[in-house]
């Protein structure tokens, strides 16, 4: 399924000359790739908010509902189910058994499944445009996700095939690999493209995933920002994003085909 890495200084016509210097490209999936994040989203305001009118901390402050942009990406994007659930619930300031923990990351499980299952998930139209572009030059592309889902939703999205390797939720339980902010993940991506960190491109939507990106060595770490909140550029550009980007069919020149 791989192809030969792009060769270097490879002239990548009409794309942006940010990618110009890398040799593959390393994509998070939900919320860059897929319409996915803010399934993922709903799913944990239904399952977190069930769980805290059940069960409210004592600090009335800490018993607003989950925040689907601010909390999302604060304490759940990009991470692992049970990491995100238990960062979550630490925030507002429960002490929980592991159980209880994995009760809630299961539940948001359930009806984030029923919610593929009945409607599918769609890829974004500029990230579409820009892998294609990058296909045309033979550049080395690969997703990678904590998500256990993440081949379904390539699938669901026609774009599986745009994608040289992919890493999900079940390959880095397989290997061991631990969850963002640490670059395991992306660092496996890269690996089996054959080009090393320091000539890849990683892009990422969320905080852990830039952060990662910048302690792997990633050469290029461009962060994605689809909320147009008030501080989400900030945050990435923080965290470790080179640049931060509303869309990724602005990396392509105008002009260039598509």
């Amino acid at each position: 399924m791989n192809r030969p890495p792009a060769r270097p200084g490879h002239s990548l016509d009409g794309i942006s000359p940010v990618l110009r210097g890398v040799r593959a490209v390393v994509l998070d999936t939900d919320g860059v790739i897929t319409d996915s994040a803010r399934v993922h989203a709903a799913a944990w305001k239904t399952a977190f908010d069930a769980f805290l009118r059940e069960h409210p901390p004592q600090d009335p402050h800490q018993r607003r509902p989950f925040d689907t942009r601010d909390d999302y990406l604060k304490y759940v994007d990009g991470k692992s189910r049970l990491d995100g659930a238990a960062a979550f619930l630490t925030s507002r300031g429960l002490d929980l058994p592991a159980g209880t923990v994995r009760d809630v990351a299961a539940e948001k499980e359930r009806l984030f499944t029923e919610r593929l299952r009945e409607k599918g998930i769609d890829a974004y139209p500029g990230t579409v445009r820009l892998l294609r572009a990058l296909r045309r030059e033979a550049m080395p592309l690969a997703a990678a996700s904590a998500s256990h889902h993440a081949r379904e939703l390539l699938t669901r999205a026609g774009v599986l095939d745009l994608f040289d390797a992919l890493v999900d939720g079940g390959e880095a339980a397989r290997l061991g690999l631990p969850g963002k902010p640490r670059p395991d993940l992306f660092l496996e991506a890269a690996r089996r493209l054959g080009v090393p960190a320091d000539r890849t491109a990683v892009v990422e939507d969320a905080l852990a995933g830039v952060e990662a990106g910048r302690l792997g060595g990633f050469a290029l770490v461009i962060g994605v920002d689809r909320t147009a909140g008030p501080d989400t550029r900030d945050g990435l550009l923080r965290h470790g994003a080179h640049l931060v980007v509303r869309d990724l069919g602005e990396l392509i020149e105008a002009g260039a085909p598509t």
